[in-house]
């Protein structure tokens, strides 16, 4: 047997069937030998046996052979298994994966481009909202103006006013009223 044509698909199919046809017939001759082996047992009587002793001891030897019957009908379903496990694992593996690869580029793809439209989307928004003058409606907190920078002659006046203030806010008491709630 060629050790290299066992790693074909061909070369693999051809033993696993031969492994699996003898593994079937040994069974079906392991099966009927003990069918045999039973009932002539069964018929044969030995001295001393008492009226269930035959089938039992028929029952005992038939049993093993039947195990026998058993482990060949596995090894057959095994090689089976063995030709399936490496069709899936080594003869289609790169396919799968190159299938894989496929799906997830697409999906990181599909992900970018949503990413990439939710940014400009908001982009937009955003430079619509800044170019659009809005009224201020009632009851709200008025938006802080733009920085208004002042000439610097004099020191005090080189940075912007409060939102919203003529000056600057000297104390915190400014914000709140005298003498009320006392």
């Amino acid at each position: 047997m060629d050790i290299n044509a066992l790693f074909t698909d061909e070369g693999l199919r051809n033993f696993t069937a031969t492994v699996r046809d003898q593994h079937v017939r040994d069974a079906q001759q392991y099966g009927q030998i003990a069918d045999i082996v039973r009932r002539r047992l069964e018929q044969t009587p030995i001295e001393g046996d008492r009226w269930l002793s035959k089938r039992l001891r028929a029952w005992k030897v038939a049993r093993q052979l039947k195990a026998m019957q058993k482990a060949s009908g596995e090894a057959a379903s095994k090689a089976e298994a063995l030709y399936a496990t490496y069709v899936n694992e080594v003869l289609e593996l790169p396919q799968r994966r190159a299938t894989a690869e496929a799906k997830r580029l697409e999906r990181k793809n599909g992900r970018q481009a949503a990413v990439g439209a939710a940014v400009a989307g908001s982009l937009n928004k955003t430079v619509t909202a800044l170019n659009t003058p809005q009224e201020q409606p009632a009851g709200q907190v008025p938006q802080a103006r733009p920085a208004e920078f002042v000439a610097p002659e004099s020191p005090f006046e080189q940075w912007p006013m409060a939102a919203g203030g003529e000056r600057p806010t000297s104390t915190i008491n400014d914000y709140f009223a005298k003498g009320e709630g006392q």
